[in-house]
């Protein structure tokens, strides 16, 4: 079957990136509202299969110089039939950031996908520093 890739914020379903979210190892806890801010401030993809949504991804990105990652996942049931990999494809490809000069993400797990299209461990990792607010 084939799967529609938009960007188009109207047509996600907020209440089922939400549920599946807050019982993703990243982002427990996560209330709707914060989900529904997230969306907001990012450049989205929602991933639909039949007209139902199934997977979603979002960008958080000035388009120039920095993007960051997030929030990347296709449901269960919908996994291994090569959804992640057009879904990467289309963000990597997509117009608007095709000026961006770093690209990032945190993955526990997913390694072998994003290795695909180009991500890699980040090289000098003493020169990256965060802070978390928990």
């Amino acid at each position: 079957m084939s799967i529609q890739i938009s960007t188009d914020k109207s047509i996600l379903d907020v209440d089922f990136i939400h549920q599946f979210l807050t019982r993703s190892y990243w982002a427990k806890g996560r209330t709707r509202e914060e989900v529904q801010t997230s969306i907001e401030h990012c450049l989205c993809f929602g991933v639909y299969l039949e007209g139902k949504q199934i997977g979603f991804a979002r960008m958080l990105t000035d388009y120039v110089v920095f993007g960051y990652l997030m929030d990347v996942f296709i449901i269960e049931e919908q996994r291994g039939k090569g959804y992640s990999k057009q879904l990467m494809k289309a963000i990597t490809e997509h117009s608007d950031l095709q000026h961006v000069k770093r690209w990032m993400l945190a993955t526990h797990d997913a390694h072998g996908l994003y290795t695909q299209f180009g991500f890699k461990e980040i090289e000098y990792p003493s020169r990256w520093m965060s802070k978390l607010i928990s």
